[in-house]
This record gives C-alpha cells, sequence and structure tokens, in this order.
C-alpha cells in the first residue's frame, strides 16, 4: 500500500526505516555513541552557565541529578548508559533541566516538515511528572527507561498517561482528537499531499472502535490495556504515537 493509501485511509503513514525507538532516541544526542564522563565531570560552572543564550535557562538554578547508583537501581540502564545519557543531556541542556520552550525546539528539529509544538507539548507534559514546568535529567530517564525497556504495562501505562491529557483517568474522543491533529500537524501536509482533512477523526473513530469496549465515549485505563494486549501492544502504540 502507498503512503497515500495510508492516509486516504484515515492512518498515520507508515516509516518501516525508523523504529519507534530509532524517532525517540533522536530526541537529544545523548543517545549517540560518545565518550562519557562521570557526573562529578559534568558539574555546572560560571564559564558554561554564560555560553547559555536562552533567557529562561540563564535564570535556573544549575541543577545536579541523583547520584548514578540510584538512578541505576530506578531505571534499567546501566551505568555506562547513564553518563552517556547525562552528557548528552547536559550539552543540550547546561542548567541541568529544560524548560517546555527548549524542549520544542529540540523535537521541532525532527520534523521540519511540520508544526510539532503541540505534540511537543503533550509529550513534555508527559515527561514532567512534578509538574514544575521542566524536565531534569531523573525526570528525563525515568520516562526513557519506560518506553525502551518497561514491561508491557509498565509501557502502556506512560502511552495512556500520554493520551489522558486533563489526567482524569480516561480518554475522551476530544482529547485523542487532539492528539490525532498534533500528530498530523506535526508531519505536514506538504510531506503527504493525498492527506485528507477528516483523516484524523477517521483515526480517532477507528481508535474507539477497537478501544471503547462498553460504548460509553471514553477510554479507561482497563479498557486501554485490556485492548492493546488483544491487538498487540507494539501496534497500537504505533497507531497513535510518533516519537
Amino acid at each position: 500500500m502507498s503512503t497515500g493509501d495510508h492516509m486516504n485511509s484515515g492512518n498515520p503513514p507508515s516509516h518501516n526505516k525508523k523504529t519507534i525507538k530509532q524517532r525517540f532516541l533522536k530526541l537529544l544526542p545523548c543517545c549517540q555513541p560518545s565518550t562519557a564522563p562521570t557526573i562529578s565531570e559534568c558539574k555546572c560552572s560560571p564559564a558554561s552557565l554564560d555560553s547559555i543564550e536562552d533567557d529562561f535557562e540563564l535564570s535556573t538554578v544549575c541543577h545536579r541529578p541523583e547520584g548514578l547508583d540510584k538512578l541505576q537501581e530506578q531505571t534499567k540502564f546501566t551505568k555506562k548508559e547513564l553518563q552517556v545519557l547525562y552528557r548528552g543531556f547536559k550539552n543540550e541542556c547546561p542548567s541541568g533541566v529544560v524548560n517546555e520552550d527548549t524542549f520544542k525546539l529540540i523535537y521541532s528539529q525532527f520534523f521540519p516538515q511540520g508544526d510539532s509544538s503541540t505534540y511537543a507539548h503533550f509529550l513534555f507534559e508527559a515527561f514532567d511528572t512534578d509538574k514544575n514546568g521542566s524536565v531534569s535529567f531523573e525526570d528525563f530517564v525515568m520516562g526513557l527507561s519506560i518506553i525502551l525497556r518497561g514491561t508491557i504495562n509498565d509501557r502502556l501505562n506512560w502511552a495512556f498517561n500520554l493520551y489522558d491529557l486533563n489526567k482524569d483517568g480516561c480518554i475522551t474522543k476530544e482529547e485523542m482528537m487532539d492528539i490525532m491533529k498534533s500528530i498530523y500537524d506535526m508531519m505536514g501536509k506538504y510531506t503527504y499531499p493525498s492527506m485528507q482533512d477528516d483523516a484524523p477523526r477517521e483515526h480517532v473513530e477507528s481508535f474507539f472502535q477497537k478501544m471503547d469496549r462498553n460504548n460509553d465515549g471514553v477510554v479507561t485505563i482497563e479498557e486501554f490495556i485490556e485492548s492493546c494486549q488483544k491487538v498487540g501492544v507494539f501496534a497500537v502504540i504505533y497507531y497513535t504515537y510518533y516519537i
């Protein structure tokens, strides 16, 4: 089936050459091989802060992450992997935290053909677990560990939390419509000229036909997990989740 056929049917285009994991790893250069310093070698200094142009970052108190040993216990990354992740995170965010505007800017580099700002906002909200308006290294690596190496239930709970925009314990059609519109905006109409304007709505209807088991107009976490386990967890997550 061609890309145009996928879009005409209301389904997002397939990306055979890049997996979800590969797309997520592109979020920050921290996942690319490099010589990894220890946490103590990455201490913030006035010199590094002076090189930051963003006003928010300049005004942010330098954040130092928890010890590697503790993060290793809390995640499924090795100490070496955490060192590499930390160096990449510090390269992009010298203050030790990233705010939403910076997060959006980083994310937009991988979707230049569209507008990724809304979807990046939703993704940022999912990483900002303590809702303080910033994502620390701990926030980032904890989320990354779940997405890449968590159990099926862990991944499904994380995905559900992403889609449940107002965090009331259920996904409505309006919330899923917002998610789908943000995905199609991110992919860009010029990349797929045959995309129909009603494709996001068709996609939402298909999602609810599969997920809303009791037809009450909302999808609960129980319905979400049960449906995903029946049709295949990765197929369902990829069905609505672009990273």
